[in-house]
C-alpha cells in the first residue's frame, strides 16, 4: 500500500483517508493551491498529524484527490452498460467531462505539482478501455481507436471550459463535435505516437 492508496487500511483509517481526500478536493476547488494541510485536516475533522501520517507532501495529497475522483466518479460512469454500446460510450465521455469540468482547479494544481504521474494517467485511460471495446465490437466507432484517443477527446473538451460559460454550452457543443469524429469513416486516422511519449 502506498501513501496515496486507501486500500488495505483498517475501517477507521480508511474512513479518515476518504474524509481527508474529499475535504482536500473541496478545499482546493474553493481556495486554490494555497490551501495548507492544516486547513485540510480542519475540514476533514481529523488531527493534522493524521494528514501528515498519510501524506508526506502536497503532491501526494493532490495525486490521491485525482485518483479518488477517477475511482469514485469516473469509473462508475464508465461501468454502466446497456444494450446500446454507442450511447454508453457517449454517456461515459459526457459524464467524465462533466466531472472533470467541475475539478478544473484540482487538475491545474495536479499539473503544477506534477502529481499526475504515470500510474494515475494509466488508470484514467484504462477506465475508457471497456466502453470503447464494446463500441468497436458493435461496429459503431472507428476500429483504429485506442483508449488514449478518448482521453485526448476529454482533454480537448475540457480546454473549452471557461468562467463566462457557467452552463457549459461550449464544452457540450465541442464535445459533441469531437464525439462525432469517433464514428466510422472512410479514411483511417494517422497513427498515434508511441505510448511512452505521453506516458500512457
Amino acid at each position: 500500500m502506498t501513501a496515496t492508496d486507501g486500500h488495505g487500511l483498517r475501517a477507521d483509517a480508511a474512513r479518515n483517508y476518504e474524509r481527508i481526500v474529499v475535504a482536500a478536493g473541496q478545499a482546493f476547488e474553493e481556495a486554490g493551491s494555497a490551501v495548507t494541510l492544516e486547513e485540510v485536516a480542519r475540514r476533514a475533522g481529523v488531527g493534522v498529524a493524521t494528514v501528515y501520517r498519510r501524506f508526506r507532501n502536497r503532491e501526494q495529497l493532490v495525486r490521491a484527490v485525482f485518483q479518488h475522483i477517477v475511482a469514485a466518479e469516473i469509473e462508475p460512469a464508465m461501468a454502466v452498460e446497456t444494450d446500446d454500446p454507442w450511447r454508453d460510450l457517449v454517456s461515459s465521455l459526457e459524464a467524465t467531462v462533466e466531472v472533470l469540468a467541475g475539478r478544473k482547479v484540482v487538475l491545474a494544481i495536479a499539473r503544477e505539482t506534477r502529481a499526475l504521474d504515470l500510474e494515475s494517467m494509466r488508470r484514467f485511460v484504462a477506465t475508457m478501455d471497456r466502453p470503447l471495446r464494446r463500441a468497436a465490437e458493435a461496429g459503431v466507432v472507428r476500429p483504429e481507436l485506442v483508449a488514449r484517443d478518448l482521453a485526448a477527446v476529454t482533454i480537448m473538451a475540457l480546454a473549452t471550459v471557461h468562467p463566462r460559460d457557467p452552463g457549459g454550452a461550449d464544452r457540450k457543443r465541442y464535445l459533441a463535435l469531437l464525439i462525432d469524429g469517433l464514428r466510422p469513416a472512410p479514411t483511417v486516422l494517422p497513427p498515434p505516437s508511441t505510448p511512452d511519449v505521453h506516458g500512457v
